[in-house]
């Protein structure tokens, strides 16, 4: 099979750069002021599976960054992480290899936890910041994100996690569950997962994503929260409470909508969000 034959039957796999030793997948496209986007923790995911449809618009605009996180994807794994720094040095790592000094960001849901905690360890990088679905406080862990985390394998499991996901479960094709199954056992794609995430105590893991609420309230960044109303994964209160903190935030909640903000309101987040980049808040 040739390279481009290979890109077409596997559109998730982009460019590769080794990052602390271990290779990282990553999606470059566009021109312009550098957007990084970081993806969610659902079993499956890949930068590609979470920001497909959000990639070919933001391009237009800007030069849009989509990473697999260790871990995650066809990104390589450190193994379990219990602590959120090896993500925030990944991203650093990338950036600086890339040759971009500063850029702007979009986090959903674990990678809205990577993105402030990435803007807390270094402020003077980051232009502006999306967080969608959040974490990155500490709340009672919900039972979706409970189940999320505790997947194990199976077409079932699979189906349940996307109906979490989704507010309207007629985009839960048995194509794309198939697919994101496909992805979630693929070759060490469950363990690394499971080692940082499963366990018996998974509250844990939201302690483990947490900024210092201190730390969150001094950052300087204009910042646009996005959540939707029926989000099942990450409570509404989590955003409701960022947009306290952050005093130069603004926030937009969405009807009709779950966890999935950047595909089922796929229209008004790209265009939200690209007003947002490029004309900041609006007094």
């Amino acid at each position: 099979m040739s390279d481009s034959t290979a890109k077409v039957a596997r559109p998730e796999i982009g460019k590769s750069i080794v990052v602390d030793n271990v290779a990282t997948n990553y999606h470059d496209v566009g021109d312009g002021s550098p957007v990084l986007l970081v993806h969610g923790s659902g079993p499956g995911v890949t930068g590609w599976a979470n920001w497909q449809l959000n990639l070919p618009e933001l391009a237009k605009e800007f030069r849009a960054v989509a990473p697999d996180m260790f871990g995650f994807g066809y990104s390589g794994s450190k193994g379990r992480i219990e602590d959120k720094q090896i993500w925030v040095d990944q991203i650093a790592s990338l950036l600086d290899q890339l040759g971009i000094d500063k850029v702007s960001m979009i986090g959903n849901s674990f990678g809205g936890a990577i993105t402030l905690a990435f803007m807390i360890a270094h402020p003077d990088r980051v232009d502006r910041a999306v967080l969608m679905g959040s974490v990155g406080l500490e709340f009672p862990i919900t039972p979706a994100l409970d189940y999320i985390w505790g997947y194990e394998p199976s077409l079932e499991a699979m189906r349940a996690t996307l109906k979490y996901l989704a507010w309207d479960h007629s985009r839960l094709t048995e194509e794309l569950i198939q697919s994101r199954y496909e992805a979630s056992i693929g070759p060490g794609a469950h363990e690394p997962y499971n080692a940082t995430f499963g366990g018996s105590n998974r509250q844990a893991n939201i302690t483990m994503l947490a900024s210092c609420e201190e730390d969150i309230a001094a950052l300087p960044h204009e910042t646009l929260l996005l959540h939707g109303l029926s989000d099942q994964v990450i409570p509404l209160d989590s955003s409701l409470r960022l947009a306290n903190l952050l005093t130069k935030s603004d926030l937009h909640v969405f009807g009709e909508c779950g966890h999935w903000v950047q595909i089922e309101r796929l229209a008004s987040f790209n265009r939200i969000v690209t007003e947002f980049f490029k004309n900041g808040l609006k007094a």
